[in-house]
Parts: structure tokens; C-alpha cells; sequence
């Protein structure tokens, strides 16, 4: 399984489902990027934690402000 990119104009809360209980990549609309763990995907927001201040915080972001999103597949030991 490769990386997930999605376009700005193919984001729904059904294309991130995908990426619930995973590292993600976002790109937000004020040009902020962060790594997010996704736990929550809402009508209007998603819900998750975001690494600042040395730590994991919960953390929400409304879909509008989503531009792009990459989630990272999960590595098997083979």
C-alpha cells in the first residue's frame, strides 16, 4: 500500500476514513503542515492529536480548512 493524496477539490470526510487511526500528513489553508494521528472523522471536522509543545495534544480541524492530506501506510515487519 502506497501513500493516500487527495486534492483539494476530492475532500470529504468519506476520502479521510481512510486514514483513521494513522499518521497524517496536513496541509492546511494559512499553510500550516503537521503530522496528525486522525481518531475522528466528523461531517464538518476531524479529530485527532497534534505533536507541538513537545507533546501530543488533542487537536480539531474544520474540513474547510484542509487543503491536502498523505496518509502514511502502515509498516509491516516481514
Amino acid at each position: 500500500m502506497g501513500y493516500m493524496q487527495i486534492s483539494p477539490n476530492a475532500l470529504s470526510p468519506w476520502g479521510l476514513q481512510h486514514c483513521l487511526y494513522h499518521y497524517t500528513y496536513m496541509g492546511l489553508r494559512n499553510g500550516d503542515n503537521f503530522w496528525f494521528f486522525l481518531t475522528t472523522v466528523g461531517e464538518s471536522r476531524v479529530y485527532g492529536y497534534r505533536f507541538f509543545g513537545g507533546r501530543w495534544n488533542q487537536y480539531s480541524i474544520a474540513l474547510r480548512d484542509i487543503v491536502s492530506f498523505n496518509c502514511s501506510p502502515i509498516p509491516t515487519l516481514y
